[in-house]
């Protein structure tokens, strides 16, 4: 219930931003029968998106409050807005989602998908959306530390909406390479402004996941050998290698086959082009939802920490007392050498991604002046050339 939660919620946001960053402003060049057969089609898919996230919340409240292991619905519905601060974080979830999903439903026609209004009901459910989405793990007591709880809760936003736009982004282009959305006279104006626009949001998707999960890292758990020792560190481990894989089929894509892209559109090629977006690039960016949803089905069994973990252990093994609440170690506190290490983490992170996005566009204009050269007047078979 968690991951359809996640998927659902994150999934909406995703969808809703590639609209709005990338696929959106690429289909306007195109020509409005392009914009609004692409907004209609990303605006369908979140808005079904957003539906379903209200019975995965609501099932996954149901099974919280049953006290027979079953799902009580009727306390979950209650639950909605009953005057605690979860109950108010709940109700919000429920409520901003569907009006994410109610602001974006009229797109889903496409005599509006086109129309002036488009882009302002896209800006709005993406707002809502990031909300709905953010209540998860808005706090919900009144902390006791301001400053701690409001810079914990902005990793966790970055977090979330990295990891929202990075994979509801991925799920859209997969919806878009399929057949019907994009004409194939079309393909070659829309695909590689799309994917260069794509490109320049997950490469920021990345840092924000990367720094905030350092973050986490250390505040959760105490050196590398708690990743073995631990089932904290043993889940987060293999989220930890699944991000790998995601981070490893994202430079393919970076590096490799969009400088192929706009060499083709370059060269004026359409037959390759088409051929190259519906075997290869579908192929590599479904591996890499695959992962994503992966991700998100691993996240859930993080509970606790690896550091209480570790010193809940090292207790029992000296005390033969049962108690009913487990001891815990006191937050980890900040000195001027973790402000200066992350400091540097940060700056490293963001150089490392502003180098590698300049780079990938220097490959390919590299291939495009390249292909450019040897094209014929009559361009043929540019993958044979």
């Amino acid at each position: 219930m968690a991951w359809t939660t996640w998927v659902t919620l994150m999934g909406f946001v995703g969808l809703t931003a590639l609209a709005v960053l990338a696929a959106g402003p690429a289909a306007r060049r195109a020509g409005s029968d392009t914009l609004a057969a692409v907004t209609a089609r990303l605006a369908r898919a979140a808005v079904v998106l957003g539906l379903l996230a209200v019975p995965a919340v609501l099932t996954d409240l149901a099974r919280g409050a049953s006290e027979t292991g079953g799902y009580d619905y009727g306390a979950a519905w209650n639950s909605l807005y009953d005057g605690s601060n979860d109950g108010r974080l709940s109700g919000l979830e429920v409520t901003l989602i569907l009006v994410g999903a109610a602001l974006i439903a009229p797109l889903t026609v496409r005599a509006v998908a086109a129309g002036p209004a488009r882009r302002w009901l896209l800006a709005a459910g993406l707002g809502a959306g990031a909300v709905a989405l953010g209540t998860t793990k808005f706090p919900d007591r009144t902390p006791d530390d301001w400053g701690r709880t409001g810079f914990e809760t902005l990793m966790w936003m970055l977090h979330l909406l990295g990891g929202g736009v990075w994979l509801g982004g991925l799920i859209g282009l997969v919806l878009l390479a399929l057949p019907g959305a994009v004409a194939p006279a079309d393909r070659g104006g829309f695909w590689a402004p799309t994917i260069r626009r794509f490109s320049a949001a997950a490469m920021s998707c990345v840092a924000a996941i990367t720094l905030s999960g350092l973050f986490l890292y250390w505040e959760h758990v105490d050196g590398p050998s708690q990743l073995l020792s631990t089932m904290y560190g043993r889940v987060l481990g293999v989220k930890i290698l699944l991000f790998g894989g995601l981070l490893l089929l994202g430079v393919f894509n970076q590096f490799w086959l969009h400088p192929r892209i706009e060499a083709l559109r370059a060269g004026g090629d359409r037959r390759p082009l088409g051929t190259l977006l519906l075997r290869r690039f579908p192929a590599v960016v479904g591996t890499e939802v695959l992962l994503g949803l992966t991700v998100l089905f691993v996240a859930p069994f993080l509970h606790g920490s690896a550091r209480n973990q570790a010193f809940q252990a090292g207790l029992a093994k000296h005390s033969a007392a049962v108690t009913d609440t487990l001891p815990k170690l006191a937050p980890k506190v900040a000195h001027a050498s973790t402000w200066a290490w992350g400091t540097a983490e940060t700056v490293l992170v963001i150089a490392l991604m502003i180098v590698g996005y300049r780079i990938s566009a220097r490959l390919a204009r590299r291939r495009s002046a390249a292909t450019a050269a040897v094209t014929p007047a009559n361009p043929g078979d540019l993958v044979e050339a």
